[in-house]
């Protein structure tokens, strides 16, 4: 199990993946209860410097005139290397039905990220694997933080989320208290949806990641 105690302060960025995910009202209820916290987060994170990448899947079209947007697709691009072969072994929780665990209907939902996120003139936004890894090479940034929705599905496999960007070298490093897997109790290992996300960061702290929570970043961040 990896615990990462934050290893002082090298260049590095925090990348929220984030849209609200499914119209599912237990959904939308949870990433509602995450906001509160992402944000004071992200403002003390901004304050020592961190650079901030929102990266809602899927929500580029509303963010295309957005600066942010724009400093990211005028980026030279810069090729990576050959991504390392990685062991990838199941998750522990079957999300295979889509992990909802309401009556609702499964339908695309979202259009931007979550309103209550607020997005500085520093930050950039983008969901192209590419584009971030050329924006961290280029701006020399070894370690990316990662926090959003869901653990078991954007955060992990999006390709610019953990898996992806550890095989092309990058140190990732899940905030642990700030995800929400996207689990049905129905379904294995039949525990709570607590326990499911809880497994998954003991996967990724296994396989993928070391972890740590906003609490002990923000104790970093105030030394």
């Amino acid at each position: 199990m990896q615990r990462d105690p934050f290893l002082g302060f090298e260049r590095r960025t925090v990348c929220g993946s984030d849209s609200s995910g499914l119209a599912l009202s237990s959904v939308t209820e949870r990433v509602n209860s995450l906001v509160p916290k992402m944000a004071p987060f992200l403002e003390s994170a901004r304050k020592r410097g961190i650079q901030i990448i929102h990266a809602p899947s899927e929500t580029m079209a509303f963010y295309r005139d957005a600066p942010q947007r724009k400093r990211m697709l005028a980026l030279a691009s810069i090729d990576p290397p050959p991504p390392l072969n990685l062991f990838d072994p199941p998750l522990p929780i079957d999300d295979q039905r889509g992990g909802c665990d309401t009556p609702d209907q499964f339908h695309k939902a979202w259009t931007r990220e979550h309103p209550g996120l607020r997005i500085d003139a520093s930050d950039v936004i983008s969901d192209n694997g590419a584009e971030i890894y050329s924006f961290l090479r280029e701006r020399g940034i070894r370690t990316l933080l990662v926090m959003g929705v869901h653990t078991n599905m954007c955060v992990l496999n999006r390709p610019f989320a953990i898996k992806r960007m550890t095989a092309l070298g990058i140190r990732c490093i899940l905030v642990r208290d700030l995800t929400d897997a996207m689990y049905n109790p129905e379904d294995p290992p039949h525990v709570s949806h607590d326990e499911g996300t809880r497994l998954v960061i003991e996967y990724i702290e296994k396989f993928w990641c070391p972890t740590t929570t906003s609490g002990e970043l923000l104790r970093a961040f105030a030394h």
